[in-house]
């Protein structure tokens, strides 16, 4: 089964995200944090994570080039979930290896739509 790991601040966008995921069939864990993201990540690399970008300690930037260097961190397919939707920050996340991005709010078909994108469903 293709797990995704969810990692927000809020615990409302992890709550949503992680019904919308397992609606689609998919297994899902969830941190809070980048720290905790990375954590999970060493522990059991997920095949996607769905990654905020405004986190308090750490942003998702950061979490991204951190999970990119790390062994098998090559292999999830990050979404990069944000409100941020100007093009700078968009080239930004793709250049440290986002494979897409999503604005929130978001609802379940955006979600579905962006998981089978980047070939998670």
């Amino acid at each position: 089964m293709t797990r995704v790991l969810v990692v927000d601040d809020s615990s409302v966008i992890r709550k949503v995200a992680r019904r919308i995921l397992e609606g689609l069939s998919l297994e899902t864990a969830e941190a809070d944090s980048g720290p905790a993201a990375l954590d999970a990540c060493a522990v059991a690399m997920p095949d996607g994570v769905l990654l905020d970008w405004n986190m308090p300690e750490m942003d998702g930037y950061a979490v991204l080039k951190a999970l990119r260097r790390m062994p098998g961190g090559s292999k999830p397919k990050v979404l990069f979930c944000t409100t941020e939707n100007d093009a700078a920050h968009i080239a930004k996340a793709r250049q440290a290896g986002a494979d897409d991005t999503m604005m929130k709010p978001f609802d379940k078909d955006i979600l579905r739509i962006k998981m089978a994108a980047v070939g998670l469903i």
